[in-house]
């Protein structure tokens, strides 16, 4: 199925859809930007010439999506939240070389309202929650609250917290998947 773009998008030649991508209205994506299948891109989407987009990444309205990011597949980006590529930004002071790069690895969810400074990595199945500001990297599977983002929990690749410990060693199962998941050394790991 070919990509379905609204006519009131603007899709500069030479950008890249995959199959079954949903472009609604008022989007913009640039010339040099790459974007997987089943990809859904709401209203008033920006995205720039140096991003990658994976497939079935949902961008909720209102997102820019800037150079130097990447989004890894089944990345859920909610309304209105923010990427950044320039740390400490001058109107008066130009420093695109300076762009730092942000990855959001596979499955993770950014919150409706949430910032993401350039420059850190989300973690895998990571759940960044509405209004947090994330200024370093976030572990797979955290869940990460408030300004500036702190780890509050863990959870599973279904998008529910889990009951374990933030230090220390424990194991559960989620209720609706039966995944198992270990923590030990303050990392998450999923069971194989």
């Amino acid at each position: 199925m070919a990509a379905t773009v609204h006519p009131t998008a603007i899709v500069d030649p030479g950008a890249r859809i995959g199959e079954g991508t949903r472009v609604w209205h008022w989007v913009h994506v640039c010339a040099g930007a790459r974007i997987g299948e089943r990809c859904s891109l709401g209203q008033n989407v920006f995205v720039g010439n140096d991003v990658v987009i994976g497939s079935n990444v949902k961008i909720q309205s209102n997102v820019s999506v800037y150079d130097t990011v990447t989004l890894e597949d089944d990345v859920f980006c909610g309304p209105s939240m923010v990427f950044t590529n320039v740390y400490n930004p001058r109107a008066a002071v130009t420093r695109k070389g300076e762009y730092r790069r942000t990855l959001v690895r596979r499955g993770a969810t950014l919150g409706a309202n949430c910032t993401i400074v350039c420059g850190v990595t989300i973690g895998e199945y990571a759940f960044v929650g509405a209004g947090a500001v994330v200024n370093r990297d976030v572990p797979d599977f955290a869940l990460m609250l408030g300004v500036p983002a702190r780890q509050v929990g863990w959870m599973s690749r279904f998008g529910e917290r889990l009951p374990l410990p933030l230090e220390g060693e424990g194991e559960t199962v989620c209720p609706h998947t039966r995944e198992r998941y270990r923590v030990s050394g303050g990392r998450c790991r999923l069971e194989i």
